[in-house]
């Protein structure tokens, strides 16, 4: 039998609810991570191994930086800024 799909509001709030995962703990660290790169109007920082995006003045996604670019399939190169 197929696994049914599984959105990822329903993992949010499973970790949230079952697990006891603090989620507004892990967006105020992942904000405070990226203030920088924020207050410097990037598109984007590179921290711990992990490249967080951003757009709009807002952190979007979270991945690892050799994950390629879906319009061109190519690996982009980055700065990575000191803590």
């Amino acid at each position: 039998m197929k696994r049914p799909p599984v959105t990822d509001h329903a993992v949010i709030r499973y970790l949230e609810r079952a697990r006891g995962v603090d989620i507004d703990a892990i967006r105020a660290e992942i904000a405070d991570l990226c203030r920088r790169g924020l207050d410097q109007g990037a598109c984007g920082v590179l921290i711990g191994g992990l490249e967080f995006r951003i757009e709009g003045g807002a952190i979007v996604t979270c991945q690892y930086p050799t994950h390629p670019d879906k319009r061109t399939g190519r690996v982009r190169r980055r700065r990575e800024f000191d803590e």
